[in-house]
């Protein structure tokens, strides 16, 4: 065994600080390799710098950086050709620097539980490696060693470190680490190459793990016919040259679908995407795409990953990446993000909300330079992209006003329609007696058909607004449209959906208008249910049961979580309006019927019938319904 060159101890002012490294980061233990690859590239690409700026004469060679591992040993091995360390340099990054923020380490975090607030932050990323270890060395010989000289470092996780003379055939670093007895799961092929490929998938140095058989051509037989042969090459697990770090000039649609298909192999292919590179005043390259989500985006998140210099960080990105983008994929790479960081850091740091607002601000000018330069193209995907437009809206001021010239309004015809466009469409028949522009909308274009054939009887236009996001989008163009005003179909009955002067008349008496309301409260029976007599035209449907706009909406904000002022109109019973149409003829068949309950009788069947078209009877009062139209008809 070669002679030890020197004992010592590392220089930090506690005795606990890899207690204190186990017990933090246990519970993301599998970064420690992650943390060792991530050197080794570093120690690769300084060669390479070294090599094109004259400094380093020698020949670079094969740059692979190998992961390997022993399973009887219980060893595991990184090893690169970068430019290695000498004793000096070892003591130097090694006892000193990285620990240059010990003291400072403990105390911040000796009551923490965040992990990924620790590693990097204090230069300890080498350290990770006692994590899974019980004890770690270090061979390394400098690329300034004339000969096979190299240093050998020894330390089993406590202060103390040894450090050798040694010989090593080739320049570089090799780190051997002793897996301890709770980590041997590590010491498996298929776990290694899971994380490498989680955290190492797109670093810029090559990786090997292994080795692989491929069968290659070797000449052709004496018919002529190709021969081939089994050959043994390295597996490498990466590529070094992703697509986002390579300029938009050089790549064609098929670059960035066929990079679509590596990231999420099982997907769709995406609507279109948008290639990120920045290098002022921050530093962001990335490709985000728009996948097609319809209204299915709570199961879409997480799914863009974010990269610091080509090395996985986290899918993660809520306080990178505007909320309202949460739903797109693809990948953001930036070195002015740490390889690891807490939420209090992303939410507070300057670089991050500088990056998400430039985000929002490329996705903007993309979708508006999509709707300038074919329109009906874009009309196309807007039933896919809708969803992230309204998000946008609902959710940043700024985003609004980008998207106020390209967001799309939908109505039941399957018009496509600006903001600006619909009003001027809807506003010469659709203004109010005080000068308010009505939009009509549905929910549901099924369930309030009836409604809908009722408004475009008088030439009004009906917007399809039935996402998961519309009762807060309406509430937002509400606020943001001037002098507009909108209303659910539904809500009100055709002729007061637009509140004019022009009023049609009653035929009937207001005796007669008394008597037939006393006669529907005495079938209705239910106190929720307030009744009105209407001078409808005599086409409309004879009864007609709608929810105020205003008692609904509440309602509905309660259930998706409005909380606040809304929350307790939750548990409030459903109110609805029952207004009975005036002029129909079956309300002069319930005046001329001779007993009272034969009235009540027919009152009861035509408000049943209301009920039914909307879905509204169920159970007993559904059967009673049944059985008293076959009576009505036999």
């Amino acid at each position: 065994m070669a002679e030890v060159q020197e004992k010592g101890t590392i220089s930090i002012h506690t005795e606990n600080i890899f207690p204190i490294i186990k017990k933090f980061l246990y519970s993301d233990h599998e970064i420690f390799l992650r943390e060792l690859v991530s050197n080794a590239v570093d120690a690769t690409q300084k060669l390479k710098k070294l090599s094109s700026l004259g400094e380093f004469a020698g020949e670079a060679g094969d740059l692979k950086i190998e992961v390997s591992f022993d399973k009887d040993k219980k060893t595991i091995t990184v090893s690169d050709k970068g430019i290695g360390m000498t004793a000096e340099e070892i003591k130097k990054y090694i006892n000193q620097i990285a620990f240059s923020g010990a003291a400072e380490f403990v105390e911040k975090f000796k009551d923490k539980t965040d992990a990924k607030d620790i590693i990097g932050k204090f230069g300890l990323g080498f350290y990770s490696a006692f994590m899974v270890s019980d004890n770690v060395e270090i061979l390394s010989r400098s690329y300034k060693a004339t000969e096979d000289e190299a240093a050998r470092w020894v330390c089993a996780g406590s202060t103390e470190f040894e450090l050798f003379t040694a010989k090593k055939e080739t320049r570089g670093t090799d780190v051997i680490l002793h897996i301890n007895a709770d980590s041997e799961e590590f010491l498996d092929e298929w776990k290694l190459k899971g994380i490498l490929e989680k955290y190492c998938k797109f670093l810029p140095v090559e990786i090997k793990f292994g080795t692989k058989e491929e069968s290659v051509e070797d000449g052709v037989d004496s018919e002529g016919k190709p021969k081939h042969k089994t050959v043994t090459l390295d597996q490498i697990i990466n590529n070094p040259s992703p697509l986002w770090t390579k300029a938009p000039s050089e790549l064609k649609d098929e670059d960035y679908l066929k990079f679509y298909k590596e990231l999420y192999p099982f997907s769709e292919d995406p609507l279109f995407w948008i290639h990120l590179n920045v290098d002022y005043p921050f530093n962001l390259t990335g490709v985000l795409y728009f996948p097609k989500v319809k209204n299915d985006f709570e199961l879409q998140k997480n799914k863009i990953q974010l990269y610091s210099r080509q090395v996985f960080i986290t899918d993660e990105v809520k306080d990178v990446v505007p909320d309202f983008l949460m739903m797109l994929h693809g990948i953001l790479d930036s070195p002015d993000i740490p390889l690891n960081v807490s939420r209090s850091y992303l939410q507070s740091d300057a670089s991050v909300k500088k990056i998400s607002q430039h985000i929002t601000k490329k996705v903007a000018d993309k979708l508006a330079e999509l709707f300038k330069k074919d329109r009906k193209d874009f009309e196309k995907k807007w039933d896919d992209i809708h969803i992230f437009v309204k998000y946008g809206v609902i959710s940043d001021e700024k985003f609004y006003d980008r998207a106020k010239d390209f967001a799309l309004l939908k109505n039941t015809e399957s018009q496509y329609l600006t903001f600006e466009e619909y009003k001027e469409k809807v506003k010469p028949t659709q203004t109010d007696k005080d000068g308010n522009v009505i939009y009509l909308y549905t929910s549901d274009a099924g369930k309030q058909d009836s409604f809908i054939q009722a408004a475009k009887a008088r030439s009004y236009d009906v917007l399809l607004l039935d996402g998961v996001l519309d009762n807060h989008f309406i509430n937002t163009l509400e606020q943001k449209l001037e002098k507009v005003h909108i209303k659910r179909v539904d809500s009100e009955i055709a002729d007061k959906l637009i509140d004019k002067d022009e009023k049609m008349e009653s035929v009937l008496s207001k005796e007669e208008q008394d008597q037939i309301k006393s006669v529907f409260e005495k079938a209705i029976a239910n106190k929720n249910m307030t009744v009105t007599v209407e001078p409808l035209s005599p086409d409309e449907l004879p009864v007609v049961i709608t929810m105020s706009e205003f008692m609904r909406r509440m309602k509905d904000m309660a259930k998706l979580g409005g909380g606040g002022g809304y929350s307790f109109m939750g548990n409030m019973p459903d109110s609805y309006n029952v207004a009975i149409n005036g002029n129909h003829p079956i309300v002069q068949k319930m005046l001329k019927a001779d007993a009272e309950d034969q009235k009540v009788r027919l009152a009861k069947q035509t408000y049943d019938l209301a009920l039914l078209s909307q879905n509204m009877l169920t159970g007993a009062e559904l059967t009673n319904f049944i059985k008293r139209s076959v009576e009505f008809v036999s």
